[in-house]
């Protein structure tokens, strides 16, 4: 079942996928580096004020955290019981190399969790969709089904990284579980592999932000696998929201909760 609420968020986030498909087909991305020297394109800030505008029609007294719109300080953060949290264009990287494995990220966040996930790959047409209790779900061009994490197999295991991510504890990671597959994927869609049990394990051992991950985090849970933080030699609790510093810990992704998973030290 599709609350109203869902329903809408879903819109918006087609909205700004349109948005970003007008620029990724007119070949004109506008590129710019931010401060970090990450990339940024039209498509990005097109997306944003799309999103922002739709969720202030929809919930006007619920604060907005983008990544790209200016963040609010801490002092004022720390007090949003409730707000959005948003990557408007997530896998820059994957839109200006023409993959088609970029999303728009949209999730609301209670009380440092995700309560509600909206993750849609316009390019592909392909969309998930989670609200706490109510199951997770993948659309696409054959129709909508639920998705669930599957138990793992530790003689085959599929291990998914990023294309340009994977740092040297994947590797590790890999070793520990030798046979294991190995999948590779752009940007929030990592996630949703494990949610939809095409993967059983993610291992994200370099540098991610709050909105990289909230809305996965969401489709991941209520399909019944997790994303804690990652502490080399265990698992550690799940990732949480609006910290004072918004860059995530290492973290961990798994389909089957019960697997057990351990680097040699």
């Amino acid at each position: 079942m599709m609350t109203e609420g869902v329903s809408q968020v879903i819109s918006i986030a087609e909205a700004a996928g349109a948005a970003i498909l007008e620029v990724y087909r007119s070949g004109e991305l506008g590129i710019t580096q931010k401060d970090d020297d990450s990339p940024l394109t039209l498509a990005d800030q097109r997306a944003d004020q799309i999103i922002v505008q739709g969720l202030k029609d929809l919930t006007p007294s619920v604060p907005i955290l983008t990544e790209e719109s200016a963040q609010e300080e801490y002092g004022v953060r720390k007090g949003w019981e409730t707000f959005w949290l948003v990557d408007p264009l997530d896998g820059t990287k994957e839109f200006i190399k023409r993959t088609g494995q970029f999303t728009v990220n949209i999730a609301l966040i209670t009380q440092g969790k995700p309560v509600l996930g909206v993750v849609y790959a316009p390019a592909i047409k392909l969309l998930y969709r989670a609200e706490k209790g109510g199951g997770a779900y993948r659309r696409d061009q054959n129709g909508e089904r639920t998705v669930t994490s599957r138990q793992a197999n530790r003689d085959d295991l599929s291990i998914v990284a990023s294309r340009d991510h994977a740092g040297p504890q994947v590797e590790a990671l890999k070793e520990s579980f030798p046979g294991c597959g190995l999948k590779s994927m752009g940007s929030s869609l990592k996630l949703c592999l494990v949610a939809e049990g095409e993967a059983d394990l993610y291992l994200r051992d370099g540098p991610t932000m709050e909105w990289d991950t909230g809305a996965a985090q969401a489709i991941v849970e209520e399909a019944g696998g997790s994303v804690t933080e990652w502490l080399e030699t265990t698992g550690g609790d799940p990732l949480r929201y609006n910290k004072e510093v918004l860059r995530n810990p290492p973290f961990l992704v798994k389909g089957d909760q019960g697997l057990e998973v351990k680097l040699p030290a």
